[in-house]
């Protein structure tokens, strides 16, 4: 393993070879709109409760669902965040699989836009070793949350966590990488919100993680408590750089009971031209969560068999 300062040098370095980067991951062929890939937290009842071990989820995704591509969730490696010996055994689980690392979502760093300005400079600071993960495992992006202090308004918050996610996105680019927001609960979870605040931002490794799902804006004053998920995915797509495919339950015919993942598809690939990666990311309870992912996967295949 590189030393700190060699491996924050060789990315810097490398960042300089990857600015011509296409916008998306590519699909894996010409006739495939999409790759699909997991998000960890589609197994977070399993890492939780001990039944499986994270160095090994490229492996388990690879073995147990046929599925190629891996979102690593960080609160499952937060003890081995300064651990290089374990990066590279986690690099090393996923190259001899052949499955390709492509984010990492980063939660409980702080508040990309809080407002007291030592703070929101912590949590810029607190990411920096997620990039030099998402580096080295070969990632594109770290998705990360602009969550601030809603009373202090529509517009006020929308300058507060752009500049946090601009700090950020600055440090990204040394690296090469992306600095995606999810719809994640509070004014994140309004489409119109958000992309006001892309628009702040104003740069090329800032962008969107557009959820199917994550459209409750709980209890704000002023704001409806759920958002139009078709709405805000529409809106958060001419910045994304990844999506989400969240799912719950399904009917008898296999279809996700809350999204209807045709008109969905319909705006994030033909609307908006996507065509990287869309990551499974189940949550539901009635389903186990091995038979849930493997759902969502048989339900993706099929409409991107019907869009080709």
């Amino acid at each position: 393993m590189l030393s700190r300062r060699t491996f924050l040098h060789a990315a810097g370095a490398a960042a300089l070879g990857s600015l011509a980067a296409p916008r998306f991951a590519l699909a894996d062929s010409k006739t495939d709109p999409f790759r699909i890939s997991l998000a960890q937290w589609s197994l977070h009842k399993a890492y939780f409760g001990k039944k499986l071990d994270a160095l090994k989820f490229a492996e388990t995704t690879k073995k147990e669902y046929g599925i190629d591509g891996v979102e690593y969730v960080n609160q499952f490696y937060k003890d081995k965040k300064k651990d290089d010996g374990y990066l590279k055994d986690l690099k090393k689980v996923a190259d001899d699989n052949g499955v390709s690392s492509v984010l990492i979502m980063c939660d409980g760093e702080g508040n990309l836009g809080d407002p007291d300005d030592k703070k929101r400079a912590t949590a810029v600071s607190n990411h920096l070793r997620w990039l030099e993960w998402a580096k080295f495992l070969g990632c594109h992006s770290i998705r990360v949350n602009a969550a601030s202090d809603w009373k202090k308004g529509f517009e006020e918050t929308q300058k507060l966590a752009a500049d946090g996610l601009r700090k950020l996105s600055e440090e990204g680019d040394k690296f090469g990488l992306n600095v995606i927001v999810e719809n994640h609960g509070g004014l994140s979870s309004h489409g119109g919100w958000l992309a006001a605040v892309m628009k702040r931002v104003d740069h090329k490794r800032c962008g969107t993680l557009p959820d199917f799902g994550n459209f409750n804006i709980g209890k704000i004053e002023g704001q409806p408590g759920a958002y139009d998920r078709y709405k805000g995915v529409d809106e958060l797509m001419p910045f994304a750089k990844g999506v989400s495919a969240k799912s719950h339950d399904f009917d008898d015919k296999g279809n996700e009971t809350k999204t209807d993942y045709r008109k969905m598809l319909e705006i994030v690939l033909k609307k908006h031209k996507y065509t990287g990666f869309i990551g499974i990311e189940y949550e539901g309870s009635k389903l186990g969560e091995p038979e849930g992912i493997l759902a969502t996967k048989k339900l993706l295949e099929k409409v991107r068999a019907e869009m080709k």
